[in-house]
């Protein structure tokens, strides 16, 4: 990924919209009060990465305790590719995260994503992720 901005941000020309480069990067946040209730809300989207990954695309599907015994090593490998863009846990630990992943990456913006099976799940952690990030 940082070999791809770095392409970008050197080969950049600017127009009328735009005078200089301007990184916007996709980040998934699943925040809850607790990081095992982060983890275990997040393996909705954990599953539905593999289902899509492996052919099987279809609904959000509900989570799954202990979802990381079910994996073989291949799954275990395909998602440890996609961790490197999310932020999961509690409030600090999805600040430490995305300060983190910012810092790497100098992006000026992130669009973040929370495919949580619970409405109310998904919207208290976009809120959680929004009150422990909003002076960065």
């Amino acid at each position: 990924m940082n070999q791809a901005i770095e392409i970008y941000r050197a080969e950049f020309a600017p127009s009328k919209q735009l005078d200089k480069p301007y990184v916007i990067l996709g980040y998934n946040i699943c925040a809850a009060d607790s990081e095992e209730e982060a983890r275990y809300l997040r393996t909705s989207s954990l599953q539905a990465f593999l289902n899509l990954r492996f052919g099987n695309p279809g609904q959000l599907p509900p989570p799954i305790k202990d979802f990381e015994n079910t994996l073989n090593a291949q799954q275990k490998q395909v998602l440890d590719q996609v961790s490197s863009c999310s932020a999961v846990g509690t409030p600090q630990q999805i600040r430490a995260d995305v300060e983190k992943f910012v810092l790497k990456t100098g992006a000026d913006e992130l669009i973040i994503v929370a495919q949580i099976f619970d409405h109310q799940a998904r919207l208290k952690s976009y809120s959680l992720a929004y009150e422990a990030c909003q002076d960065l």
